[in-house]
């Protein structure tokens, strides 16, 4: 018999087949099996409960007969799981320390783990639409979150089987470059000259031109000018558009590479402009959309919230907007890139946009009945100041996201050099790196992502508590256990032992609590279930290290103790992994 990677999904089937063979089961049976308390097993089954208030039957009873059907059926093997019924009708299943010993043998790499949660997501393909900042301005603070969470989800969608492809949707289109482009002629600024740092000069230029054309009509109807010109194809204008893309695009990529998150794709507002007319028939025709005031809207009257709040699809100067191109990027990610699932990594006050968004494909797609998709909208709060409100620099500006991640490895590499002042340079450098990079990006995914949180240098470069270089630090502490037996991590564990002491159970019960956490993290596409589910484990670690040794002489206690190290080293690289973090060797 194969090993469960997931056992909770395991005794989920089991007792459903358990229940379609026992009287007083007549309708649909949902287990509820969840992990639970130490104290009453490894999992609990709630589901008896609830059925038996429907079925107006007594829930003790029916949960006696549902085991009873278990047992006579052979659907569990009891050499690898226990059960006893408790209190009014639970149903507590506990792991035999067999099955704990073979759970820890049969995956013992990252590629064992990716084999067993492949099955969470497997054949789907997700298109996750995250960072998306808009060219001609610096990314800043803001843009960290949307960035570092949507690159986290990537990497779990594809390592629970998914086929992703990571599309970041910038804003490269829009009123906005008929001012820029009126500025940069008005100051004649030469944009094919090397420049230090082109987007600074780009932000500048745009304020310079919002200030000249806010209370002066000739010079907003010059703007305007030049942003018919760049619509309607003229060389010079488009020629200045794709530098200043260009520009934006290669300072982008460099913030990128350092938060190493990659793209499958960045096709941004202007990729759609030529495919919103086709939407706005296709919508007009079904009778989605109409006309109202001039614009072209879509009402949806049957949810209180929109009923007087329509979605406006056209501008009523016939413009397109974020809706339009918004709804041109669905179907093309429907029709071309075959998607069946959505996932867009914004701001929470994107909200009613995308619940309009949503239930406007919903009918847009029935109508001419093309398969539905499947949408989700990972919104996420603010990055606080000590201030309590959203952090900016002392003169109010924004935090450039590129000064931020300059200042996390200069803070790191003065806290690496003052604990370790006799390494080299170059290597406190890269360790700073990924402590300092691996800090913040952390820092966000370990809050629960609807929350504001407050921004703190202190806390989040701290090696106390759920931090980044607490777990960077549980991961090096680890391969230096092997470094001083002199084994490669994972070696002289093939003849370990039974587990016998309750600091090894209680690590081996930790690690297949793995499962749990990915399942937990991609239901509500929650990362910081996750990171708590590590900073556990790495605390788990630390007390069955602290109350067994290791190095002992027996050679069946090492090697069950060392697979016990190599198992967690294992999953919290893993995990570190899916969160995007780089991990070290020694710190």
């Amino acid at each position: 018999m194969d090993i469960w990677f997931n056992p909770s999904a395991e005794i989920e089937k089991a007792l459903s087949k358990a229940a379609a063979h026992t009287d007083g089961f007549d309708h649909e049976f949902i287990p509820g099996v969840r992990p639970t308390e130490p104290r009453f097993g490894d999992y609990q089954a709630n589901g008896v409960l609830p059925y038996a208030k429907t079925a107006k039957a007594n829930p003790r009873q029916l949960a006696e007969k549902l085991t009873q059907s278990l047992s006579a059926q052979a659907l569990l093997d009891t050499a690898w799981v226990t059960w006893e019924i408790a209190g009014p009708g639970f149903i507590n299943f506990r792991l035999t320390d067999a099955f704990l010993g073979a759970w820890l043998q049969a995956y013992g790499s990252r590629e064992a783990y990716a084999t067993g949660a492949g099955q969470i997501y497997a054949g789907k393909t997700v298109v996750t639409d995250f960072s998306s900042p808009n060219t001609a301005k610096q990314m800043h603070v803001g843009h960290i979150r949307s960035s570092v969470i949507g690159e986290a989800l990537s990497r779990l969608f594809a390592f629970c089987g998914a086929e992703v492809i990571r599309d970041n949707h910038i804003g490269d289109w829009g009123t906005q470059f008929g001012i820029l482009i009126y500025a940069i002629k008005k100051a004649a600024y030469d944009a094919d000259a090397p420049q230090a740092d082109p987007l600074e000069d780009f932000e500048r230029l745009y304020k310079e031109g919002s200030a000249a054309t806010k209370d002066d009509p000739v010079a907003l109807a010059a703007a305007r000018a030049e942003l018919v010109k760049l619509q309607q194809g003229d060389p010079e204008n488009v020629a200045l558009w794709e530098k200043i893309n260009r520009a934006s695009n290669e300072a982008f990529n460099e913030i990128y590479r350092r938060l190493d998150i990659r793209f499958d794709k960045t096709l941004g507002e202007s990729f759609y402009r030529d495919r919103v007319e086709a939407v706005y028939d296709e919508l007009t025709r079904a009778g989605i959309a109409e006309e109202s005031e001039g614009a072209l809207v879509v009402f949806h009257r049957e949810h209180a919230r929109f009923a007087k709040q329509p979605f406006i699809i056209r501008k009523s100067d016939g413009a397109s907007n974020y809706a339009s191109t918004d709804l041109a990027t669905v179907l093309y990610r429907a029709e071309t890139l075959h998607a069946e699932e959505l996932v867009y990594v914004t701001d929470g006050r994107q909200q009613d946009h995308f619940q309009q968004l949503f239930l406007t494909v919903e009918k847009w797609f029935a109508a001419s009945q093309r398969p539905p998709i499947a949408m989700k909208h990972v919104w996420f709060g603010t990055i606080l100041g000590e201030d309590g409100k959203a952090i900016k620099t002392r003169s109010g500006a924004p935090v450039r996201l590129k000064a931020l991640l300059d200042e996390a490895e200069e803070r790191a590499f003065a806290l690496v050099s003052s604990k370790n002042p006799d390494l080299a340079e170059a290597e406190r450098r890269d360790i700073a790196n990924a402590v300092g990079v691996g800090a913040l990006r952390y820092a966000d995914l370990s809050q629960n992502r609807t929350n504001d949180y407050l921004f703190s240098w202190e806390k989040l470069l701290t090696f106390e508590g759920n931090t980044a270089p607490y777990l960077l630090y549980a991961v090096a502490r680890i391969r230096s256990i092997f470094r001083k037996l002199d084994l490669t991590p994972g070696a002289g564990i093939a003849d370990a032992g039974p587990l016998t002491t309750e600091s090894e159970r209680a690590l081996a019960h930790k690690l297949i609590g793995f499962v749990a956490a990915l399942e937990l993290t991609m239901a509500d596409l929650r990362p910081h279930m996750l990171c708590t589910y590590l900073y556990e484990l790495a605390g788990e670690f630390s007390s069955f290290y602290n109350a067994d040794k290791v190095a002992v002489d027996e050679p069946e206690v090492r090697a069950k103790r060392l697979l016990l190290c190599h198992r967690t080293l294992v999953t919290l690289e893993t995990g570190l992994e899916l969160l995007g973090i780089r991990t070290l060797e020694r710190m």
